[in-house]
C-alpha cells in the first residue's frame, strides 16, 4: 500500500509526504508537483499514520482547488474522504463560527454578506456618520476597511493620520454595528471574528488544539495577517503543521497578502523540516533558466535549483516592435504560424501583460485577424466602465439623437440630473415631437425647457458642450477633443471617485491614456469612421464561448495556470517593472517575482516583447526603454538581442566599465600596484550625484518631470533616469541634458 502511495513521487515529493510529525515548511518551486504533495501528504497521514480523519484540516485558498484535493485523497484511499476539514479559510471560519456561535456576537443562522450587501450597508453608515457619499466613494471607504480587517485593526483602533482616514474611522465603527445588528459578517469577518475568539477564549481555543492534530496549508505565500494568526493559533501545541509555499510566487501584496510569512514560519518554528521542491515537471530548461536569471536579484528568499529532466528546449525570443499595434500583430501572426507549424490549438496560448489597459491593443490584432480569444481576469477594453463612458460622449457628439449614450453620461460625472429630471426632458420631447438632437439644441440656444434649478443649469452647459465639442470634431484632431471632455467634464476626479483604491485610480487612468494613444493613431480620420472600426472590435465581447481560445490575462491572473506557448507583452520599464516601483525596493521585488510568475506559466516557449513607443504611456507615445529585467537573461538563453536592448546593454556596460566600481588598476591598464601599502590604499569615493530621486526638473523640450534615479558614471557626469509627464521615461546624460532643477 505504501508503494501505490509513493509511486511516481520523485525523492523530495517522497521525503515531504513521509516526514514525520513536527512542523514542515515546504518551498515548492513553481511546476514541482505540490498538490500532489499535498494530497499524498493526507492520504499517507490517514492510511499509514492511522491518524483519525477528523483531526486532520487542510486550508486551500480557492473552492476549486479544494474540490480537487478532495478527489485525488479519495482516488489515493479508494472511499469517501468524510471527516477532514478540507477548505479555503473563508470556508472553514464559517463552520466553526456558526458552531461557537455562543461565544460571538451572533447566532448560528448568521448571514454572509456579499460585496453589493456590504455596499448597501456602507452607503447607510456614511449617511448615518454625515459622509457624502456623492463625494467620498462608498467601494473606497469599504476597501479600508476590508484591509484593517485583514489586519486585525477594530474600530476602536483603527487610526487616522489623513482625512480620507478620519473619514474611515467615523464610518467603520457604525458599519460594525449594523452587520452585527443585522446578524451579518462580511468576508472579512469570517477570518478576524474566528482569530478574536480563539485569542480571547481559552476553552475554545483548546479544544480546537485538541482537536485538529495536523494542519496543513497550501499558498503559503499568499496568507495575510488574518490568515497567519489563524495557523499559530490552531497549530499549537503539537505543532504539526505543514505549509507549503513559495516566496518567489508572493505577488498579491495588494490584496493584503505578505510573501514574507513563508520568513516568518521560520521564525515561528525555529526546528522546522525545511524541503526544497526544484525538480520541474511543467517547464524547458531554458524556460526555468531564465526565470531563475530574473528572481535571483531578490535577496529575501531561499535560492532554488530549479530543473528538469525535459531538456534545453527553444531558446526564449526577444521581439521588439515599433509600438503596441505592431506587437500585437506580431504576436497574433506568430500563433497563427505555431498552429500551422506544430499542430498546436488556439488554447496551447496565452498573452499576459502587466495591466488591463494593454489588452486592448492584443484585442484589437486578435480582432483584425479573426482569431479567437477569451479574457480572464477582466472585462474587455472597450467594456471597462471609464471606456464606455468616454466612448458615449463620442457617440453622442457624433449623433445627437443617440439616447443610451445621452442616458449613460448625461450625469456623468454627476452634475445634478437625476432620474426625474430626466424623465421629465423625455416627456418635453415626446410632447413636442422633437427629436433628441433638436431638443437639445433647443436647449443650447437657451429656449424653454421644464428643467428648473441646478439642472436645468446642468443641461444647458452639457448640452452647449455637446455642440461645442461636434464642431471640434470637425476639425479633426480627436485627441484634442477627448482631452477637452476630460478636462471640461473633471473626468481624472470622477475616475478618482469611481475607484476603490489608489491602484485602481491608477489602472483607469491608465486606460484613458490608452485610449487618447488609439485616437492618435486615427489622424486624418472623422470621427464617424473611428466609433465605426470600434463598434466591430466592440462587438467580439460577444462571441460565443468556446474552449479553443488564445487566453488574454494579466500576469496577477496567471497564477496556477500552464499553456505550451507564454507570449508576455509590454516588457518594459515603467510597465514591468511598472513605474511604481522604482523608488520602492520592496515593489521592485514583487515585480521580479510577478515576472518570474509569467514566465514559469510556459511549458515549451516563450516570447517576451517590448516596443520603442506606447502611446498609453504620453501624448506622444514614448520612446520607452526595454525591461530592466531584460538585462538579467543571459545571451545564450535567447534566439538573439534586439537593438534596443542590446543598446541599453552596451550603455550599462560601458557606465560599469568606468566607474568606480570597476576593478581600475587590473592587468587590463598594463600594471599591477605591486607595494602592497599602495595597493591596499582605499580607491576615493565617487562624488555624489547632483540629482536625486523624485526631485523635479526641466528639460527645454520634454518639459518637467520627476528623477526616478541617478548614478555617476564618471567624475564630471551621471545618468539620469526621468519620467517627463510629456516624453515619457527617458534616460539622460547630465551632461548633454542641461536639466534644471525646480526644487530640492
Amino acid at each position: 500500500m505504501m508503494t501505490e502511495l509513493l509511486a511516481g513521487l520523485n525523492p523530495q515529493q517522497q521525503e515531504a509526504v513521509t516526514t514525520g510529525d513536527g512542523p514542515v515548511l515546504v518551498l515548492a518551486g513553481p511546476g514541482s508537483g505540490k498538490t500532489r504533495v499535498l494530497t499524498h501528504r493526507v492520504a499517507y497521514l490517514i492510511r499509514e499514520v492511522g491518524v483519525y480523519p477528523g483531526s486532520v484540516m487542510a486550508v486551500t485558498f480557492t473552492n476549486k482547488a479544494a474540490n480537487e484535493m478532495r478527489s485525488r485523497v479519495e482516488s489515493l484511499l479508494e472511499s469517501r474522504l468524510t471527516g477532514v476539514q478540507l477548505g479555503t479559510f473563508h470556508a472553514i471560519c464559517a463552520r466553526l463560527l456558526r458552531r461557537e456561535s455562543q461565544h460571538t456576537p451572533y447566532t448560528a443562522d448568521f448571514l454572509i454578506y456579499d460585496r453589493d450587501d456590504q455596499l448597501a450597508v456602507i452607503k447607510q453608515a456614511m449617511a448615518e456618520a454625515e459622509v457624502n457619499s456623492s463625494k467620498m466613494r462608498p467601494g473606497r471607504v469599504l476597501g479600508a476597511i476590508s484591509a484593517a480587517k485583514n489586519e486585525l485593526i477594530t474600530p476602536e483602533k483603527f487610526s487616522a493620520p489623513t482625512y480620507f482616514g478620519e473619514v474611515v474611522k467615523r464610518v467603520y465603527p457604525r458599519y460594525q454595528e449594523i452587520l452585527v445588528a443585522n446578524n451579518a459578517l462580511d468576508f472579512d469577518d469570517l477570518l478576524m471574528q474566528m482569530v478574536f475568539l480563539l485569542q480571547n477564549n481559552d476553552e475554545v481555543r483548546e479544544r480546537y488544539q485538541r482537536y485538529y492534530e495536523y494542519l496543513l496549508v497550501d499558498e503559503f505565500q499568499d496568507t495575510n495577517m488574518a490568515q497567519y494568526q489563524l495557523v499559530l493559533l490552531l497549530s499549537k501545541p503539537q505543532n504539526n503543521v505543514f505549509a507549503v509555499g513559495d516566496e518567489d510566487q508572493g505577488i498579491y501584496a495588494f490584496r493584503g497578502a505578505d510573501y514574507r510569512n513563508v520568513m516568518h514560519f521560520r521564525r515561528d518554528f525555529p526546528d522546522a523540516k525545511v524541503i526544497l521542491l526544484e525538480q520541474n515537471y511543467r517547464s524547458t530548461q531554458v524556460v526555468l533558466d531564465v526565470a531563475r536569471a530574473v528572481i535571483s536579484k531578490n535577496t529575501q528568499r531561499t535560492p532554488k535549483a530549479l530543473f528538469t529532466e525535459r531538456g534545453g528546449g527553444v531558446r526564449v525570443t526577444l521581439y521588439e516592435a515599433y509600438d503596441e499595434r505592431e506587437e500585437g500583430t506580431f504576436i497574433v501572426e506568430r500563433i497563427e504560424d505555431l498552429r500551422r507549424e506544430h499542430g498546436y490549438d488556439y488554447k496551447d496560448f496565452a498573452v499576459m501583460y502587466r495591466t488591463n489597459a494593454q489588452s486592448r491593443a492584443i484585442e484589437d490584432a486578435c480582432v483584425a485577424m479573426n482569431l479567437p480569444y477569451r479574457l480572464v481576469g477582466g472585462v474587455g477594453f472597450y467594456k471597462r466602465r471609464e471606456i464606455k463612458d468616454l466612448l458615449a460622449y463620442l457617440r453622442l457628439i457624433n449623433n445627437a439623437n443617440d439616447t443610451v449614450s445621452f442616458t449613460r453620461i448625461v450625469n456623468v460625472p454627476k452634475r445634478g440630473i437625476g432620474k426625474k429630471s430626466i424623465a421629465d426632458f423625455r416627456k418635453w420631447v415626446a410632447k413636442n415631437n422633437f427629436t433628441q438632437e433638436l431638443a437639445l439644441s433647443v436647449i443650447a440656444e437657451g429656449g424653454e425647457f421644464p428643467l428648473s434649478g441646478k439642472a436645468a443649469r446642468s443641461m444647458t452647459e452639457f448640452t452647449k458642450n455637446i455642440f461645442a465639442w461636434r464642431k471640434q470634431a470637425d476639425d479633426g484632431d480627436l485627441t484634442l477633443l477627448l482631452d477637452d471632455i476630460v478636462a471640461r467634464t473633471g473626468f481624472n476626479l470622477y475616475l478618482h471617485d469611481i475607484s476603490d483604491s489608489e491602484n485602481q485610480t491608477i489602472e483607469r487612468s491608465e486606460n484613458v491614456r490608452e485610449l487618447r494613444g488609439l485616437l492618435k493613431e486615427y489622424e486624418g480620420e472623422t470621427l464617424g469612421e473611428f466609433l465605426a472600426e470600434i463598434a466591430l472590435v466592440a462587438d467580439v465581447d460577444e462571441i460565443d464561448d468556446n474552449d479553443d481560445k488564445v487566453t488574454l490575462l494579466t500576469l496577477h491572473s496567471a497564477k496556477g495556470l500552464e499553456f505550451p506557448v507564454v507570449f508576455i507583452s509590454g516588457v518594459e520599464d515603467g510597465l514591468l517593472p511598472h513605474i511604481r516601483s522604482f523608488d520602492d525596493s520592496e515593489g521592485m521585488a514583487e515585480e521580479r517575482r510577478l515576472m518570474y510568475v509569467g514566465v514559469t506559466r510556459a511549458m515549451d516557449e516563450l516570447y517576451l516583447s517590448y516596443t520603442f513607443r506606447r502611446a498609453m504611456y504620453n501624448a506622444t507615445g514614448g520612446p520607452n526603454e526595454p525591461s530592466r529585467f531584460l538585462e538579467d537573461i543571459p545571451a545564450h538563453l535567447t534566439k538573439d538581442i534586439p537593438p534596443m536592448l542590446a543598446q541599453k546593454q552596451n550603455q550599462r556596460a560601458f557606465a560599469d566599465e568606468i566607474s568606480w566600481e570597476t576593478d581600475w588598476d587590473a592587468p587590463r591598464l598594463g600594471q599591477r600596484m605591486r607595494d602592497d601599502a599602495h595597493a591596499a590604499t582605499p580607491k576615493p569615493e565617487p562624488k555624489p550625484t547632483l540629482f536625486k530621486s523624485n526631485q523635479r526638473v526641466y528639460h527645454g523640450i520634454f518639459g518637467e518631470g520627476i528623477v526616478i534615479e541617478s548614478k555617476r558614471v564618471d567624475d564630471d557626469d551621471e545618468e539620469v533616469v526621468v519620467s517627463f509627464a510629456e516624453g515619457g521615461i527617458k534616460r539622460l546624460m547630465a551632461s548633454f541634458a542641461k536639466l534644471t532643477i525646480l526644487d530640492g
